[in-house]
């Protein structure tokens, strides 16, 4: 898991409340699953920037996951206002996949 930040030990917070987020045709959290490229928290406007993709472009629960990853964190960080970008360069490939989703996946 190679997330992008400015802030290691928010970052870390994050990660856990955005594990309980997943996609669900694959049943398995976007961080395991490689989909978070970057978290940045702005303590002067209070606003976490968050830049993650999908698996595909056309994935028919993309609205559904980003609205998940932006509750998630508006819940565990409450005071910061929450801005999710969905990006598709660089794409998503199965090499994002942690070790604990590749065991998940039993892959």
């Amino acid at each position: 898991m190679n997330i992008i930040t400015n802030d290691k030990e928010k970052l870390e917070q994050a990660i856990i409340t955005l594990k309980d987020v997943m996609d669900p045709e694959i049943g398995l959290n976007v961080v395991d699953l490689g989909l978070i490229y970057q978290v940045d928290f702005g303590d002067d406007d209070k606003a976490i920037y968050c830049t993650m993709t999908l698996t595909t472009q056309f994935c028919p629960m993309g609205e559904s996951i980003a609205n998940g990853v932006s509750n998630a964190l508006e819940q565990c960080f409450e005071d910061y206002s929450i801005d999710v970008k969905v990006i598709f360069d660089p794409p998503w490939n199965s090499q994002l996949i942690s070790e604990e989703g590749r065991e998940f996946l039993n892959r």
